[in-house]
């Protein structure tokens, strides 16, 4: 995030280009340009379809009612250092197996905790099943202090209960989940301590044994307390303003890959396997299987670097398809900022779409899967991409958050220099959110402003991750906040559409079930999604698939194909259900969903 290459990045595209974006969009009804850098470029009312489905959302901000009390600490609020700019990792995981999901908040530090040797730690909020939560950090025995950044969540050791990993500066944490409500610190005896510098996460089973592997990004190779200070170097300005200097101008830090031994230890297979070599600046990571081989692939975006798409060899190596893919830098060539990814079939055709966050000067990237092993970025042509240059996005999901059958996205944004606040040109350092609304037809409407007072707030915003945690039927979203309150934004929206959630168990593939490809056919809707929880930014989000059905009441098919190469069909399911699907046996239970 140096200033240097934001200053060059900030004319990505040429005016005359631009303009014809912005004069051909405008033309075809999709912008309505505000008057400043800021202003709200979408009127999502004008495209928003006046039947039930299209009905809009509303958002209330909830955390302190339900029991919330967190405030995410990164150093001073000047955020002198590139490391108090990037914390803010979250985690849906249902730690008691009770079928709600609790809450996992990754916290940073203080410079005087930190200097001192101590920090507030992390925060687990077990699920009261009522709307509220409570605090149970202290029983449950997370314990280690450190500058927290980002999690993953899965049952490494196929034991039933799902497992927390815990990136931070200076050493990482594995905790075992010993099923009683508390945990255990087994990073040491695991071997997966990592590197200095650790950022997003994601637990998949890559080579198909039926455990979950790990895969951590790493960010710069530094000492944090020994970096340059703002405006000592041309990597330390942003718009003529002195700033913290990184990611440009300091050594980056290569990614890691564990191999899961089965044993409760890992092995780094990164040099084998032939990750990150250049040693790029690593924030997003992402398991998809893009090109439907039944073998996990890797998505990484990097800061200031090319983004990485790792095609799986199925040999134990990876080949890194990015720029043939057209996944890799923008469109004109040029490396961009890459923050959160996601995958999602947004279009129905049966294929995992992309998206990526990006720095502000540039645009966000919705890349479709061509079915050919490239993508086509699309998001100007589809009403995502304009909205977004002056805004800098972090956490990112897709989602279906009106149940009708059509994955929406989210995107967490919020500025790294608060310097900009001094400035006339309409960045701010406290932004909104966004929230898209997909219309049916390749096309998105940004209607944040017109779906509740919770997605009008704006904060410094960084992790973002989706659950039904109160189990309605209806995806609410977790969003984190530098030096602020998270926010639980409740999804209060009413309407006819039905949904359901799957809860996939292996047994020849891994427990969770992660990579597993569902097919949901109801009605006239055909949807896809694979199972995992890994994406946004540094988070991980409820990894129970949600699938709306519109008018639908019943699932006439859901078919399982499992990461073993077994597939499980079942017919005629009830919606508003949660279906839980156990591999070569099909459906184990059918639970209501609650009423509101």
């Amino acid at each position: 995030m140096s200033g240097d290459r934001r200053r060059g990045r900030s004319h990505a595209f040429d005016s005359s280009r631009r303009n014809l974006l912005r004069s051909g969009l405008a033309t075809a009804g999709l912008w309505t340009l505000g008057q400043g850098p800021c202003s709200p470029a979408l009127t999502g009312a004008a495209q928003t379809p006046q039947s039930g489905p299209g009905s809009l959302p509303r958002f209330t901000e909830v955390s302190r009612q339900s029991g919330i009390h967190f405030t995410l600490l990164s150093g001073n609020r000047q955020k002198r250092k590139i490391i108090e700019s990037l914390a803010g990792g979250v985690a849906w995981i249902d730690y008691n197996n009770d079928g709600y999901p609790d809450l996992l908040l990754v916290n940073s530090t203080s410079w005087e905790d930190w200097r001192a040797g101590g920090s507030t730690g992390c925060r687990l909020y077990r699920n009261n099943r009522d709307g509220s939560f409570t605090d149970v950090t202290a029983r449950a025995g997370l314990k280690r202090a450190g500058w927290g950044l980002g999690v993953a969540v899965g049952d490494y050791d196929n034991d039933g209960y799902d497992d927390l990993y815990i990136t931070c500066y200076g050493g990482n944490a594995l905790y075992h989940n010993n099923g009683d409500g508390t945990f255990t610190d087994v990073t040491e005896r695991a071997g997966v301590r990592g590197g200095r510098f650790g950022t997003s996460c994601a637990f998949g089973d890559f080579d198909g044994d039926g455990r979950l592997d790990l895969y951590v990004a790493n960010y710069v190779d530094v000492d944090i307390e020994r970096l340059p200070e703002p405006g000592s170097s041309r990597f330390c300005f942003y718009r003529g303003l002195p700033v913290y200097c990184g990611p440009r101008g300091l050594p980056g830090e290569r990614d890691i890959l564990y191999r899961n031994n089965g044993d409760g230890t890992f092995t780094d297979v990164t040099a084998r396997a032939g990750i990150d070599p250049q040693a790029y600046y690593g924030l997003g990571v992402l398991w998809t299987d893009y090109d439907s081989d039944g073998r996990l692939d890797l998505y990484v975006a990097n800061d200031s670097t090319p983004s990485m798409l790792y095609h799986n060899n199925g040999d134990g190596t990876f080949t890194d398809l990015g720029l043939a893919a057209g996944v890799a830098v923008s469109e004109e060539g040029r490396e961009q900022a890459g923050m959160g990814v996601d995958a999602g079939d947004y279009d129905h055709d049966g294929r995992m779409d992309l998206v990526k966050t990006n720095f502000s000067d540039d645009a966000n990237n919705l890349y479709r899967n061509n079915g050919d092993g490239t993508f086509t970025d699309i998001a100007f042509p589809s009403g995502f991409g304009e909205v977004s240059w002056p805004y800098l996005g972090f956490g990112v999901k897709f989602l279906d958050f009106d149940n009708d059958g059509w994955k929406d996205i989210f995107v967490a944004n919020g500025h790294v220099n608060p310097e900009v606040d001094s400035t006339s040109t309409g960045i701010t350092y406290a932004e909104r959110n966004f929230l898209f609304r997909n219309l049916r037809d390749g096309r998105f409407a940004e209607i944040g402003l017109e779906s509740g007072p919770g997605l009008a707030l704006r904060k410094v915003s960084r992790g973002a991750a989706v659950a039904d945690y109160d189990n309605d039927g209806q995806l609410e979203i977790l969003v984190t906040n530098l030096d602020s309150s998270p926010d639980l934004l409740r999804n209060a929206r009413s309407g006819a559409n039905h949904s359901i959630l799957v809860k996939t168990i292996g047994r020849e593939s891994n427990r969770n079930g992660y990579g597993a490809r569902l097919e949901v056919r109801a009605g006239d809707l055909v949807q896809w999604d694979e199972v995992r929880s890994c994406g946004s930014y540094l988070s991980a989000s409820d990894a129970r698939c949600h699938f709306g059905l519109g008018a639908a009441t019943i699932v006439d098919q859901l078919v399982v194909r499992w990461p073993s190469g077994r597939a499980d069909t079942l017919k005629n399911l009830p919606g508003d259900h949660i279906l839980v699907i156990e591999e070569g046996k099909g459906l184990l239970d059918t639970i209501p969903f609650r009423h509101r």
